[in-house]
Parts: C-alpha cells; sequence; structure tokens
C-alpha cells in the first residue's frame, strides 16, 4: 500500500471559505493518469493537480491538472495554488517554472509583510490565439439570455486561448446574475461551433473600465459554474488589449458573487515580441490537510 499527501486550499481569496477550491497532490510519483482521472472526479472540485519531477532539470516541477472528466493543457487557480503549495513546503526562491502540457508557467510568489508566501502571479504559457465567432443566438440560449443581451460593439462571442481555450461573451453588468446554464443548449452550441471539439467553457463577463464581473460556465466538462478561473480571465485581459490598443493594461476581476465564493483576480497584458501575453494573480488560503491510500500496491 502507497500512501498520498494532498492539500486543499482556496485560491483568489485571502479568507477560507471562499475563491475556488483545489485540491493538490505535491508528490505524484506512482500514479498514473486513469488514477489522477478518478481521484479528481471522487474530490468533486473544478481541478485537481498533481506534482512531478520536471522532465527538464532547468524547471521545478512537472503538473497534470485534471477537471472532473479530462485532463486540462493548463488552469490558472492550480497553477497559482500549486506554487503556493510547493512554496510553503519548501522551495527556496521567489520564481517556479512549472511545466504543463500547454508549455511553461512561471510563477512568482508574493509575500506579506511577514515574509510568508501569500500567492502567486502566474504568466500564462502562450501568448493570445483568437480563433472562430459563436453565433450570439446560441450562446445567449446558453446561459439563459436573449441575443440581445449579448454585447458585440467590442467582439462578438469568440473563442481565445493563452493555453486553454475559452468563449468570451460580454454582457450588461444586469444581466451577469440573470445567467442560468442549459446544459442541453451548451450541446448544440458545441456541435455547432467549429472550434475546440471535446470542450465548450464560456466566460461571461461584464466591464467597467479596467473593472470586470465574470461567470465561467463550463457544464459539459463536469463544472458548472466556477468560481474563479485564472486562465480564462488572463486571456479575457489580453483580448481587451488587443481590442483597446495600447502597449499593456492591467484590470482586476471579481467572479464567483453568484456562488457565494467572492473571488480576486489581479490581472496584466502586455505585448511582447511573439504576440499578447498576459499574467493572473492572487492569494492563497489553507484548508485541509490528508491522505489517499493506493491500496492496489504492495
Amino acid at each position: 500500500m502507497t500512501r498520498f499527501a494532498f492539500q486543499t486550499l482556496d485560491v483568489f481569496t485571502d479568507r477560507r471559505f471562499g475563491g475556488n477550491p483545489l485540491a493538490v497532490f505535491p508528490d505524484a510519483r506512482g500514479l498514473d493518469a486513469a488514477t489522477m482521472q478518478s481521484i479528481a472526479a471522487e474530490l468533486n472540485l473544478s481541478e485537481t493537480c498533481f506534482v512531478l519531477p520536471p522532465a527538464d532539470s532547468a524547471n521545478d516541477a512537472r503538473l497534470r491538472i485534471f477537471n472532473r472528466t479530462a485532463e486540462m493543457p493548463f488552469a490558472g487557480h492550480p497553477t497559482i495554488g500549486t506554487a503556493w503549495v510547493l512554496a510553503r513546503g519548501g522551495f527556496i526562491g521567489d520564481v517556479l517554472r512549472m511545466e504543463v502540457p500547454a508549455g511553461i508557467v512561471e510563477a512568482n510568489l508574493l509575500r506579506g509583510a511577514d515574509g510568508a508566501v501569500t500567492g502567486a502571479q502566474i504568466a500564462t504559457p502562450q501568448p493570445l490565439s483568437i480563433g472562430t465567432q459563436s453565433d450570439p443566438a446560441l450562446v445567449a440560449a446558453c446561459i439563459g439570455l436573449s441575443p440581445q443581451d449579448i454585447i458585440v460593439s467590442g467582439h462578438p462571442p469568440v473563442e481565445v486561448s493563452t493555453g486553454v481555450a475559452f468563449v468570451m461573451v460580454q454582457v450588461a453588468p444586469d444581466r451577469l446574475t440573470d445567467c442560468v446554464p442549459d446544459i442541453a443548449a451548451f450541446r448544440v452550441a458545441m456541435a455547432a461551433h467549429d472550434g475546440t471539439p471535446d470542450r465548450y467553457s464560456l466566460l461571461v463577463y461584464a466591464r467597467d473600465g479596467a473593472n470586470l464581473r465574470a461567470r465561467m460556465f463550463a457544464p459539459l466538462s463536469g463544472t458548472v459554474e466556477d468560481a474563479a478561473t485564472g486562465s480564462a480571465n488572463a486571456t479575457l485581459a489580453a483580448l481587451l488589449l488587443s481590442i483597446d490598443g495600447g502597449d499593456s493594461a492591467a484590470f482586476t476581476t471579481w467572479q464567483g458573487i453568484e456562488m457565494g465564493r467572492p473571488s480576486l483576480l489581479r490581472l496584466t497584458a502586455h505585448r511582447a515580441a511573439d504576440g499578447i501575453r498576459a499574467t493572473v494573480a492572487g492569494d492563497c488560503a489553507p484548508m485541509f490537510i490528508g491522505s489517499w491510500d493506493d491500496q492496489t500496491t504492495g
């Protein structure tokens, strides 16, 4: 029997019972992908992260991130939360380099006045890429709104990525709270969407200048609504900079309000030699410590 330690924490919050819950297995050596997926489904969080030795010794760790149904190429709150766990677990330094399927994620550790690590700022592993558009009427049906509620003056509903794809949808502030996901409509929209084939995730947002409010729905991958989606919001920052113009921008997003799990995400975007790059930063709060016994091993 092999015992695997894990801990849970809340990410994008400085207090417990807010933000987005995450489970981290800081030493997942000996677990295969099928077992990791089963553990993630059993824990029933939006994501669970498993830490392995890096493939390249220039990096600090390799991460495998699973949602309830599949492995993710990259995700925001798992990389921030895992950086916090590794720093609290004895990592020496201020920057972690973590391998994910989408590339390398650099995490700059954030510290409080006493020097203790409070969270991290991560840079997305890829520059902004803009993909296919979605029919506003199909998108509106996914979230229980009318087509007229979808704001298209800045951009139509469009799939974008900085390592993992989301469809960005702007609505008026007074309509954001009214969103209710419809799984059947999501299936219709995904079938009609010429983009990422295995998931159709909507980041629905309202904007007041640099202040954003967001909700993220991905019911086809098991997350009906997410409390805080770092990868999506970082990508949104990059998209907005591409539309607004300029060399750089900073935004603040509140997410999870409607779920009773308020989450604060701090975003930046800037123009680089290879395109528009983005970061997302947040704090972490510890929750539970536990272990899982793999009784299939000797």
